[in-house]
């Protein structure tokens, strides 16, 4: 499907992708559940996150922590408080290393409440979208806080992108459990 241009777009998009990916969860194995992740055979699979995420749960939890950064991002910002979309430590150089940061705080999480964490900041997304008219989420600089790129761009980022990559993830998942 093209990136969405209206709101409408952004918002059904958003909800189509995590409705398939709620549906390939709900049709995993328990063998898919309960093997650990393992792609260091595929040499295709050199991205960092290839290696970090082990389970469901670690899939999950970085979908939630994505949300939260927008989330926390807007909210701050359309109170007056300006923050840049990453935190301060991180950069677009090294937010891999804040990947792995929401990896090492959530591996107390269980994946019930992963689950639920997920639901609820889904939600919370999809809300704060509705709020913007398709204007502000579509038009380049009209928050300053955006920079030279649209509001729209960091929705799609935290929700139907990330949501595609999840599904790539559990996808490989379940052709590895396959050939073993």
């Amino acid at each position: 499907m093209p990136r969405p241009a209206t709101k409408s777009d952004l918002i059904d998009v958003a909800t189509e992708n995590y409705s398939m990916l709620s549906l390939l969860i709900s049709n995993l194995t328990e063998v898919e559940l309960n093997t650990p992740f393992d792609f260091l055979k595929d040499k295709k699979k050199k991205e960092a996150h290839w290696a970090r995420d082990k389970n469901l749960r670690d899939v999950l939890v970085h979908l939630y922590e994505w949300h939260r950064l927008i989330l926390n991002w807007i909210n701050s910002n359309q109170n007056g408080v300006e923050r840049p979309f990453l935190p301060l430590l991180y950069n677009w150089k090294t937010y891999g290393d804040m990947n792995m940061e929401f990896w090492r705080k959530h591996q107390k999480t269980s994946l019930k409440e992963a689950t639920k964490l997920l639901r609820r900041s889904h939600d919370d997304v999809l809300k704060l979208a509705e709020s913007f008219t398709n204007e502000e989420l579509f038009s380049k600089s009209v928050f300053k806080w955006t920079g030279g790129t649209t509001l729209s761009s960091y929705f799609v980022s935290a929700t139907s992108s990330h949501y595609d990559w999840a599904m790539k993830k559990l996808k490989a998942h379940q052709k590895s459990c396959k050939s073993k």
